[in-house]
């Protein structure tokens, strides 16, 4: 088997299928990512949604034994939402990251990664691959980085030179020995922009991450948000880009690839009021399709409560109080009354006095007493 002929079928073939970026790398282990990993769980850093463990995250033959290479792809996504809908003091609307808008990127990475797989496996019948994308126990960026997909920026996403770090990745284990492609220069230099940035301090140094701050983190959690992270999350329903925004590599970044990524208005920037009360057949038909869905629709319907008592949106009042009275999740309840006070009409601070003599759970209770605190503040100031 002439191997370097494959590779470059393989690019030709990867250009056909809409794979914008491709490289190959080794199946060494990742000793330097190892020892990051050890340090960020000796912090405390991790999310949590992390799979598997340190060894199977950087010892890629504990996952596929013969492995010798490992090829990464990069997709490109849009920056911008062409004709964006605004928010009205009628309507407010919340907001998708970019990530999560169009179609969910794990079906499309697995949907190019499928079909380079069977490519291979018709040149090379007996091969041995395994693929994956975002939820696999490798880490894309390590892989990405160095198969030459871009650098590791201190935001920790990978930057490539076309595309900024508007990519989706994924990578093809396999045990043909690919010659590894070079490594891309990192070129942050003295930049800081993205640690500057960043709402809630998580990036604590360049291309180290506190996910337990990061607010693309906090955004899925499905418990109450801490009282810190409340007014810095804004509008925020699902994830989070300042850290891409800001990056000069990112300036005038902008492509438009592919259809079934471009974002769709009510999905990427829905209205809030309609959230509070979407059942989960709506849910489902609405944003059960994109990548930000996969928690479900509680941390998104509290983060859109939150996202109301953000805007001061009087109008939400009284759709709020009957989630309060009714909804049978805690969180949510708790959370409306919270956003109620931070709203601070007399009728939403009626609603949570009249609200806590029925109300008879502990942590409920306690955000409804914040609620009501916030009329104390505003008359102290």
């Amino acid at each position: 088997m002439n191997t370097e002929q494959l590779k470059q079928e393989i690019i030709d073939y990867s250009k056909e299928i809409g794979i914008d970026k491709i490289g190959f790398a080794s199946a060494d282990v990742f000793g330097e990512l190892r020892e990051r990993l050890r340090r960020q769980q000796e912090l405390k850093y991790q999310s949590g949604f992390e799979k598997g463990t340190i060894e199977e995250r950087t010892e890629p033959e504990r996952l596929l034994p013969e492995a010798q290479s490992i090829i990464s792809i990069a997709i490109a996504y849009p920056s911008r939402m062409k004709d964006a809908p605004k928010s009205t003091k009628e309507e407010r609307r919340g907001l998708f990251a970019r990530a999560s808008w169009g179609t969910d990127y794990h079906t499309v990475l697995r949907d190019r990664l499928r079909k380079l797989e069977a490519f291979i496996k018709e040149k090379v019948p007996d091969v041995q691959n395994k693929l994956m994308v975002d939820t696999g126990e490798l880490s894309d960026r390590a892989v990405a980085e160095r198969a030459g997909i871009g650098f590791s920026g201190k935001n920790t996403s990978i930057i490539t030179p076309e595309f900024g770090s508007y990519v989706y990745l994924g990578e093809l284990m396999t045990n043909v020995p690919f010659i590894p492609d070079d490594p891309v220069d990192d070129s942050c230099g003295e930049c800081t922009k993205c640690i500057d940035a960043c709402p809630t301090g998580a990036i604590v140094e360049g291309g180290q991450l506190n996910a337990q701050r990061c607010i693309a983190f906090l955004t899925q959690t499905k418990d109450y948000l801490p009282d810190e992270f409340r007014t810095k999350i804004g509008n925020r329903v699902y994830g989070c880009d300042t850290c891409q925004l800001v990056c000069p590599k990112n300036k005038k970044v902008d492509f438009h690839n592919h259809p079934e990524l471009e974002p769709e208005h009510d999905v990427a920037k829905p209205k809030l009021k309609p959230m509070l009360r979407i059942s989960n057949r709506e849910f489902k038909e609405t944003f059960g399709h994109i990548a930000g869905s996969w928690r479900g629709k509680k941390p998104l319907q509290r983060n859109a409560l939150i996202a109301l008592g953000h805007y001061k949106d009087k109008t939400a009042v009284e759709e709020m109080i009957a989630v309060m009275n009714n909804d049978p999740r805690p969180v949510i309840r708790g959370t409306a009354g919270w956003s109620l006070g931070k709203i601070g009409t007399e009728e939403a601070y009626e609603a949570i006095t009249i609200a806590m003599k029925n109300e008879t759970d502990v942590g409920v209770l306690y955000e409804m007493q914040k609620g009501l605190d916030f009329r104390q503040e505003l008359s102290m100031k």
